[in-house]
């Protein structure tokens, strides 16, 4: 018998062995407090190893190419953060370059790293840091984005051009693959239970209800140290609730308002065809979709790049305001809403990762070339900021306020 306790709630349950391939609910707020898929560890590791071959062929073979009055121009994966940098944008070039092609790498590889140390008699060092490096890497790795980015890009350029999708492109789609298995299949409770039958972690004292504190890292619900609160299984600091989190959450919602108007004022991106430009806003984007009979892409790219962080930043609102007010109106509705905001908000790189690909595939001197605005940069700070506003947040402080938690 074990002490979980709900990182959306605070509520703590007494939970004894899982059977394979069964999830265990918190009874209050509904969020996931295990899962114990079977074969975890092998599955993983499988998984692991074929995404690394997978990312080899997404960045050495050809990506894309354009072809437009019979002028050709080829494209790899890092073509469109090349053409983001020549532009000076080389923020948004960092950022694709990171969501794109470091962030899956480094997670495929810490998991490899991970796995494979533990099959081996004497394990690698610092599997504590790497497993706590993973948690906060899950997040970034934005390939289904991207492939609904490309998407949109391929439905623009067709209009007046010819598209070869190359190998890299089905690459990436069957990673794409790979890594949602893998998504579903890593245990990382399994994992820390191996470490401690390895003896490369300590095994934590027994449990009782008082004086324990939830480890973010572990998730192990252990006892507190006199005076410290490390975990004492990995060592990590742990906190009652996130420290100063309504006050971080508030200045970055706040950066981000400020950010949301250039963000639609300013242009995104600029159309430059035999010496003459026009350019676009993120909303007459979504016109130019509309009127040229693309009306089905025109709502995803309106829900993902208009809809999506004004609902996010106002419901990040709704829930500060909610949660300083110590409201216990609708706690579980407002949970599970905290959870959506949570999960949606990367969806916006929609409109960043459809600019790089134009940007790199549009380069077609005089004929054609795709310059990137300033809009962009203002908005793809919107979509961070926001990301690290939720984060931010602590949703047990709902709870709290309200009375739930003793």
């Amino acid at each position: 018998m074990r002490i979980l306790e709900c990182d959306c709630c605070g509520l703590r349950h007494a939970l004894g062995d899982l059977s394979p391939d069964r999830t265990a609910l918190c009874r209050r707020c509904g969020g996931v407090l295990a899962s114990t898929p079977s074969n975890s560890l092998e599955r993983s590791l499988a998984l692991a190893v074929m995404g690394l071959i997978l990312v080899v062929v997404a960045n050495t073979m050809p990506f894309m190419s354009l072809n437009i009055q019979g002028r050709v121009q080829l494209a790899t994966l890092i073509t469109g953060d090349f053409a983001l940098y020549d532009q000076g944008k080389w923020e948004l070039a960092a950022l694709v370059l990171f969501t794109t092609v470091l962030a899956p790498a480094v997670k495929l590889c810490l998991i490899c790293y991970v796995l494979i140390g533990l099959r081996m008699r004497r394990p690698p060092p610092k599997l504590a840091f790497v497993l706590w490096l993973l948690d906060y890497l899950r997040p970034w790795a934005m390939i289904e984005v991207y492939l609904l980015g490309v998407f949109v890009a391929y439905v623009k350029l067709a209009a007046f051009s010819t598209i070869v999708v190359g190998p890299a492109c089905y690459a990436l789609a069957t990673l794409l693959l790979a890594m949602v298995a893998l998504d579903s299949m890593l245990d990382f409770d399994a994992v820390w239970a191996e470490m401690e039958r390895r003896g490369l972690v300590a095994k934590p004292a027994a449990q009782s209800g008082e004086g324990l504190l939830l480890c973010e890292t572990c998730n192990l619900v252990g006892p507190v140290g006199s005076g410290s609160h490390a975990c004492p299984r990995c060592g990590a600091q742990r906190h009652h609730r996130k420290p100063n989190s309504v006050m971080r959450a508030w200045a970055l919602v706040i950066t981000a308002v400020v950010l949301y108007l250039p963000a639609n004022i300013l242009p995104v991106m600029t159309v430059v065809s035999f010496g003459s430009g026009e350019s676009d806003t993120i909303l007459s984007g979504v016109k130019s979709l509309f009127l040229g009979g693309m009306w089905p892409l025109a709502l995803l790219v309106f829900f993902a790049s208009i809809t999506v962080p004004v609902l996010k930043i106002g419901s990040l609102i709704f829930l500060l305001i909610t949660t300083q007010k110590g409201s216990r109106w609708r706690l579980k509705d407002r949970t599970i809403l905290y959870r959506i905001v949570e999960a949606v908000g990367r969806w916006s790189m929609i409109d960043i990762f459809m600019m790089s690909i134009l940007a790199g595939l549009v380069r077609l001197g005089s004929i054609a070339t795709i310059d990137i605005g300033t809009g962009a940069i203002a908005f793809a700070g919107v979509v961070v900021i926001t990301m690290f506003a939720a984060s931010a947040f602590d949703p047990r402080l709902m709870w709290d306020a309200a009375g739930e938690n003793k």
